[in-house]
């Protein structure tokens, strides 16, 4: 009881501690990001990922680049293209994620002008003409006149900078300074912009702000429906386009409820439309979250150029909402969302039109932080009493059970309410709740050791089972991949020894050498795989991770052979045959962990490096030598004297590989054994060059210092053979295993 009252009384201040923070009494970022994080995947889950047929978006891509030239065109073009728009196609309303800030130069008139006034200037017919044809010139007032009375609704950005940079004209506010005193709302506020020539902006019919808010990851999730610049409010350019379709209908502010005292804040707007109210809520920052329909490709995508060239249908634009953007990479209007790293920022409006026209915005009002506080205090008070009191199991049922809840809950309110119910506090709360329970006792520490001792204690020595349970969390059973250094011993012609020795023989000559190889092992800290009749598997670098592993497989191989070797005349008295064994090692990245079937499992090791180390073992025999190691394990261990056998490529394995016999340690090696090392590596190189008269020669000096070395003999008679039947000339010098 007295353990269970200090878990309750802990529990029950994790969940003030969350109810502060979902009364927004303090702010946690670990909770926001969370949210943000929450949010996105259950967008993800619900978004309808169908096309919206009403909006169109008259993409600046790569085509039209390549056929009209690098951005900005002359805007004779754009003038052409409303005509194209309005007049032959009857679009519904046109709206540009672009600012045309600056002038329109490129039809020359200027240096026209400039030789009419001075080497033309008494030229009357290029005066005449001039006047004539100045108007056609002038794009910037030709392109005003083609959007003036036409639903053409422009873009224009707002900044934050010390200098508060402003260029071009701005349109009128869409609420007055001071027209929100008295409410309590956090718009954001900037102190500069660019905007569109003042003659652009005057003939068009609506401006609207294309800022999107960019969230602590870099993500736009939401759009501000109103900012504040100069103490005036300014609509958004997905809000403007809806209102110039809907005939400029007037927008109408909605306010929370205050009962008693204090300061309403802005919970949603409202379009007084002729066919009836639209409804956009708004965040604490008069923002909207983004509806994302899908990834990119929501709205159809059409070429600029083919609608200035003629070449797309008319049902494809007729009575639609055109968005003029670009996806155009060079462009740089790139965007991070939720449902694309890289979203074309234009794609983010044409969400926003569709959202509010289709009426499925998702909202959050004040109610929902009251329902969020009594939703944690009634699930943080019954686990905090509940979770003291359960076995493991039904703790994990309860905090799952509890868990699903709040999650269908929320996805209930977001997809059928279009309510925004945060859940980022629960979840953090049920987790750390069931964190505090389970982290005392049976599952971390009792249970954990027994598990380790019992499912590893016949593996690996007594110390490493004793480190592990000291450290259970850097032992993992899980399947994963890593590096690791493997190792196969096998007797040398052990059927015709066993065939040669009762069963009951048999089976103590196997004891009497398993057993003190298995201890060398041990004593590297090596872990043994399994014992496959005579053969021993094993492997260092798991289940705990040792940085030697290569290393230690090396010396546990001397050894191994050294303590065999020990054992010979105890066998001679015993009338037992004499063992010999061959040692494959080899390093590289497998996969490790608990395999097997839902009857049996076995940790073990599997992949491409372990069979390359069964494979060297096979092969020691046909080398005359006790162990072969792999090209990687040699690169690791630098401190031994290696003896390059060959390259070879063993069955199953079509690249070849560099095979290495381990001699002795670099620092024991005597000058004799290293020049006895130089030598034969001079005949190898003798060899592959295919002059096999100067290597026969070295291999006749190296069988004077050592005659009883079987693998001079056996290069000895690969000469005469090469001697009489030449390799082709493009001859690697790869010698080709047909066994295992």
């Amino acid at each position: 009881m007295k353990i269970n009252s200090i878990l309750i009384g802990i529990g029950l201040l994790i969940v003030l501690f969350f109810v502060g923070s979902a009364a927004h009494f303090y702010r946690l970022d670990f909770v926001e990001q969370l949210s943000s994080i929450i949010h996105d995947y259950r967008l993800r889950l619900t978004m309808p990922r169908t096309l919206d047929e009403r909006i169109a978006i008259l993409d600046i891509d790569e085509k039209s680049l390549k056929e009209e030239g690098r951005w900005p065109w002359g805007r004779d073009r754009l003038a052409l293209l409303m005509d194209k728009l309005f007049d032959k196609y009857g679009v519904a309303v046109v709206g540009f994620d672009v600012v045309f800030a600056e002038r329109d130069e490129s039809s020359g008139l200027k240096v026209l002008q400039k030789l009419g006034q001075n080497q033309l200037q008494g030229d009357i017919s290029f005066q005449t003409t001039l006047r004539q044809i100045q108007s056609q010139l002038e794009y910037d007032n030709l392109f005003a006149s083609k959007i003036k009375n036409r639903n053409v609704v422009l873009g224009y950005y707002l900044t934050n900078q010390k200098d508060q940079r402003v260029s071009g004209m701005l349109p009128e506010p869409t609420f007055p300074p001071g027209f929100f005193k008295g409410h309590l709302i956090d718009f954001s506020t900037w102190n500069g912009y660019g905007a569109n020539l003042p003659e652009l902006q005057q003939a068009a019919v609506s401006a609207g702000h294309f800022n999107p808010l960019v969230d602590f990851d870099g993500r736009v999730r939401r759009v501000p429906m109103l900012v504040e610049y100069n103490g005036a409010y300014y609509e958004s350019l997905s809000l403007a386009m809806v209102r110039t379709l809907l005939g400029q209908p007037k927008l109408l502010p909605g306010y929370a409820e205050v009962k008693s005292g204090g300061y309403a804040g802005l919970e949603w707007l409202e379009l007084d439309a002729t066919g009836g109210r639209l409804k956009i809520p708004v965040d604490s920052d008069a923002a909207t979250f983004v509806p994302y329909r899908g990834g990119q490709g929501s709205f159809r995508y059409i070429s600029i150029t083919d609608v200035l060239h003629d070449r797309v249908d008319l049902a494809k634009l007729k009575g639609k909402i055109v968005l003029v953007g670009t996806t155009a990479p060079g462009l740089m209007d790139m965007r991070a969302t939720p449902v694309a790293e890289v979203y074309p920022g234009v794609e983010v409006h044409a969400n926003m039109i569709s959202g509010i026209l289709e009426q499925n915005l998702k909202e959050q009002p004040a109610y929902m932080i009251g329902a969020e506080v009594v939703w944690l205090l009634l699930t943080g008070i019954a686990l905090s009493f509940l979770l003291p009191l359960f076995t493991p199991v039904k703790a994990i049922l309860a905090s799952v059970f509890t868990v699903v809840a709040t999650t269908g809950l929320s996805l209930v309110a977001w997809q059928y309410w279009n309510v925004l119910m945060q859940v980022a506090n629960s979840l953090l709360m049920i987790a750390l709740l069931f964190a505090l329970n389970m982290s005392y006792g049976y599952f971390i520490e009792s249970r954990t050791k027994r598990l380790i001792t019992g499912l590893f204690g016949q593996y690996v020595p007594s110390e490493l089972v004793e480190e592990m349970a000291r450290h259970p969390e850097n032992v993992s059973m899980e399947g994963e991949s890593r590096e690791m250094t493997i190792l196969f011993s096998d007797v040398r012609g052990f059927t015709t020894i066993a065939e040669g020795l009762d069963p009951k023989e048999l089976s103590l000559l196997m004891n009497e050498f398993l057993t003190p190889l298995s201890h060398v092992i041990y004593k590297h800290r090596g872990t043994i795989d399994k014992y496959m009749g005579d053969c021993i598997m094993a492997f260092w670098g798991a289940p705990l991770p040792d940085k030697e592993h290569a290393r230690n497989a090396m010396l546990a191989a001397m050894e191994m052979l050294a303590t065999l070797q020990a054992l010979q005349p105890r066998f001679k008295e015993r009338g037992w045959p004499e063992i010999l064994i061959g040692v494959g090692i080899n390093t590289g990245s497998v996969s490790v962990g608990n395999m097997g079937s839902a009857v049996r499992v076995a940790y073990t090791v599997m992949g491409d490096e372990v069979n390359l180390a069964s494979r060297l073992e096979g092969i020691t025999k046909q080398y005359g030598v006790g162990i072969i190691v792999g090209e990687n394990t040699r690169n690791i261990v630098t401190d031994f004297l290696y003896r390059e056998l060959d390259h070879v490529r063993v069955k199953g394995k079509d690249k070849p590989v560099a095979i290495y016999e381990p001699v002795a340690l670099a620092s024991e090696a005597s000058k004799a054994l290293q020049d006895e090392v130089r030598l034969f590596h001079e005949m190898r190189r003798l060899y592959r060059k295919q002059d096999w008269d100067q290597a026969e020669l070295q291999l006749m000096n190296l069988q004077r210092v050592s005659p009883d070395t079987a693998l001079y003999r056996i290069y000895t008679e690969r000469v005469i053979y090469f001697r009489k039947n030449p390799p082709n000339a493009d001859w690697d010098g790869v010698f080709v295993f047909q066994i295992k």
